[in-house]
């Protein structure tokens, strides 16, 4: 059972065993106990539901918009700042594991070939190399072509000299920005996916066991009061 329904029935049976067996004390404990721990109980339904009536009630809904706004501001002031994307760079390209090895074996050299054959048609060579079939005579050459320039490339990218061109290129200030609005424009498009109904069962699911502990002592302190006062006024 919930733990603030079960100090809403517990406050309540001290309430009436007070009444029955005329024991004011007891009975003050439990009126006030019941008052402390409904009140609390109204307070956090008030955050997420709106009561008629009650000016203020439905935060959550009716602050929805400004809700997903500072989950934005929070990811990019605190999360993604330019400092924290610069160092995650830093980090990424220094990193054993940071190979560009596996991007280059699927990159398509066939159009840099392509490019190669044309230079060769339109230089003084091409005329010479029409006697002998033109660019299909080249054809032959694309295979190692493309196998030797990966070749080439892994090595290049392996190199510190490269490595430390990447990262210089990567922390240039408008590299950086362009990392961040990236990374803005996927954060809230997630956001736009949300409604107030997800945001509400969000919240509550984290929340659910925290507030109800506000019942408990809403109903604790409550109950001390009432004892004090029945003391006091005996």
């Amino acid at each position: 059972m919930n733990k603030g329904v079960l100090t809403n029935i517990t406050a309540l049976l001290l309430a009436a065993a007070g009444y029955i067996q005329q024991l004011d004390w007891l009975m003050w404990i439990g009126v006030f106990a019941l008052s402390g721990a409904l009140t609390n109980a109204l307070a956090i339904h008030m955050l997420f539901e709106k009561v008629p009536g009650l000016i203020g009630s439905g935060v959550i809904p009716n602050q929805f918009e400004s809700f997903k706004s500072a989950i934005k501001d929070l990811m990019m002031n605190q999360f993604f700042r330019a400092d924290v994307v610069e160092n995650f760079i830093d980090k990424q390209v220094e990193s054993p594991k940071f190979q560009l090895e596996p991007v280059i074996e699927q990159v398509d050299l066939a159009p840099a070939f392509q490019r190669l054959v044309d230079v060769i048609m339109q230089s003084s060579f091409g005329s010479m190399l029409g006697m002998f079939g033109g660019a299909s005579a080249l054809t032959s050459l694309q295979e190692p072509f493309e196998t030797n320039m990966r070749v080439s490339l892994i090595e290049l990218s392996h190199s510190d000299t490269f490595k430390a061109l990447l990262e210089q290129q990567m922390e240039q200030p408008e590299s950086i920005a362009q990392i961040q609005s990236q990374i803005e424009q996927m954060i809230q498009s997630r956001l736009d996916e949300l409604t107030p109904e997800m945001v509400k069962e969000m919240l509550l699911q984290l929340m659910r066991d925290h507030l109800s502990w506000l019942v408990v002592w809403g109903g604790v302190f409550g109950g001390v009061i009432g004892g004090l006062s029945a003391f006091l006024i005996a």
